[in-house]
C-alpha cells in the first residue's frame, strides 16, 4: 500500500462550521490523523445545520469531517484543558476558530501559551477578519464577507438584486487558503525546526475571487460593474439557449477558437470581419456581435451543437442541475465521489479532495465521527487508564 503524504501528522482540529472543518478534512485525505474536538452535549453548530438530516445527522455536518476521530472535551474545564494541552504536546499542527482574541486567552489556548507546550505546533487560526487590524474581534460568517468583498455586487442579473454564491465560498476560499499555510509552514519546519502561527480571514480568503475585476479597477480607477453572465474581458464567453430551450456555455477565449468556430457555424465573414477579428473589439463591439451569434445558436439543439463545438475545439458545456453534474461519468471515473459505511447511517457520500497524487495519493479512511464517537479511544492513548476516563465523564469534562 502506497504512503499518504502526510502520514505519520497528528492534527487537533478546534473548529466548527465550515472553513476549520473543511480545511481539516483535507488533511485527513492527505493521511494526516486528525482529532476533532467538540464541547460534549453540543457538537459541531453544523450538527444542527438542517434539514436535511439523515436520521439525526446533519448533512451539512456530514459533508465536511470525513477522515477525523471525534472527542467531545470541555476545555473550559481545567482537566478538560490539560487533556488539550497532552494532546497539543504532541501534536503537528492545532486549527481554531474560536472568534476572539480575548476568548482564546480566557480558555488558555492562545498561540504564545501553546508554543510554550510545543515549539514545533503549527497554530492555524480561521477568523472572520484576521486577529489584527481595527475589526479583528469582529464576528463573521460566510455571507457577511461575500458582501462585503465585492463580489455579490458583481454576481447576479445586470438588472437584478446582488446575489450571494450558492455555496459557502468564502469558508471554502478560507479552509483552501489554511490548508495551503498549513502545507507551507510544515515545510518550513522542515528547514527550521520551528512551527509558527497562521493568520486566516473569511474576508481576505472572499476577496481574492475578485482578481481580474481588482486588475481592472487598479488599472481605470472605475468600479466594474454588473453583468449577469456575459464576461468582462472576453468574447463570445457566457451562457446561451439552443433551439431546445435547454442552456450551454459557449467559451470562445481565444482569437484561434473564434477562427474555429465561424468556421464550424460557415460564417468567415465573421472571422474576417475588422469589428470581431480579435478579441478586443469583439468585446468593444458586444452589442453587435452578440445579436449575430444568438439567433444562430438558436437553430440547433444543445446536444448537437456540444458535440460539434467540441469536435471543432470550441469549448463548451451544458448548464448542469445539480444531480446531472454529481452523476457525470467523467467525474466519477476519476473518483470525485466518496462513499464510506458510517456504524450508524449506512452508506454516505461526499465530494473528494480533488488532488491526484501518483506516489502518494490521498484515502478515504473514516466516516464523519459521532459526537464523542472516539473519546475513550483517544483517552486511552494518552495513557489515561479506564477509571480516569469515567471520571472525566461524570465531572462533564467528556462524553
Amino acid at each position: 500500500m502506497k504512503k499518504s503524504p502526510l502520514s505519520g501528522i497528528s492534527v487537533i482540529d478546534q473548529t466548527q462550521a465550515l472553513a476549520g472543518p473543511y480545511c481539516a478534512m483535507m488533511l485527513g485525505d492527505l493521511g494526516a490523523d486528525v482529532i476533532k474536538i467538540e464541547r460534549p452535549g453540543v457538537g459541531d453548530q453544523s450538527r444542527q445545520w438542517g434539514p436535511p438530516f439523515i436520521r439525526d445527522q446533519s448533512t451539512y455536518y456530514l459533508a465536511a469531517n470525513r477522515n477525523k476521530r471525534g472527542i467531545a472535551l470541555n476545555i473550559a474545564h481545567d482537566e478538560g484543558r490539560g487533556i488539550l494541552y497532552k494532546l497539543i504536546a504532541d501534536a503537528d499542527v492545532f486549527i481554531t476558530n474560536i472568534a476572539t482574541r480575548r476568548s482564546l486567552q480566557k480558555y488558555q489556548i492562545d498561540y504564545e501559551t501553546l508554543r510554550q507546550l510545543n515549539p514545533r505546533l503549527i497554530y492555524a487560526s480561521i477568523s472572520g477578519y484576521g486577529r489584527t487590524g481595527p475589526r479583528a474581534d469582529q464576528p463573521g460568517y460566510d455571507l457577511v464577507a461575500q458582501a462585503e468583498s465585492g463580489t455579490m455586487s458583481l454576481t447576479g442579473e445586470v438588472n437584478g438584486a446582488p446575489m450571494r454564491f450558492l455555496s459557502p465560498m468564502a469558508d471554502l476560499t478560507c479552509g483552501l487558503f489554511t490548508l495551503i499555510g498549513i502545507l507551507s509552514a510544515l515545510y518550513a519546519r522542515e528547514q527550521t525546526g520551528q512551527g509558527q502561527f497562521i493568520d486566516q480571514s473569511l474576508q481576505e480568503g472572499q476577496i481574492t475571487w475578485l482578481d481580474n475585476y481588482a486588475g481592472e479597477y487598479f488599472a481605470t480607477g472605475k468600479a466594474p460593474e454588473r453583468m449577469g453572465n456575459r464576461h468582462p474581458q472576453i468574447a463570445p464567453y457566457e451562457a446561451v439557449q439552443g433551439s431546445d430551450g435547454d442552456w450551454f456555455i459557449l467559451g470562445v477565449g481565444s482569437d484561434n477558437v473564434w477562427q474555429s468556430f465561424c468556421s464550424l457555424i460557415e460564417r468567415p465573414d465573421l472571422a474576417s470581419d475588422p469589428r470581431f477579428a480579435e478579441n478586443a473589439n469583439r468585446v468593444k463591439y458586444y452589442d453587435e456581435l452578440m445579436p449575430i451569434v444568438h439567433p444562430i445558436i438558436a437553430q440547433r439543439p444543445v446536444d448537437t451543437w456540444l458535440s460539434d463545438l467540441r469536435t471543432a475545439g470550441v469549448p463548451a458545456g451544458r448548464i448542469n442541475t445539480i444531480d446531472q453534474a454529481l452523476s457525470d461519468e467523467h467525474l466519477r471515473e476519476r473518483g470525485i465521489i466518496v462513499e464510506l459505511e458510517h456504524p450508524a447511517l449506512g452508506l454516505i457520500k461526499s465530494i473528494a479532495t480533488p488532488v491526484h497524487l501518483s506516489q502518494t495519493p490521498l484515502t478515504y479512511r473514516k466516516p464523519p465521527p459521532r459526537l464523542g464517537e472516539h473519546t475513550a479511544e483517544v483517552l486511552s492513548e494518552l495513557q489515561y487508564d479506564a477509571a480516569q476516563i469515567r471520571q472525566f465523564s461524570e465531572h462533564g469534562v467528556t462524553n
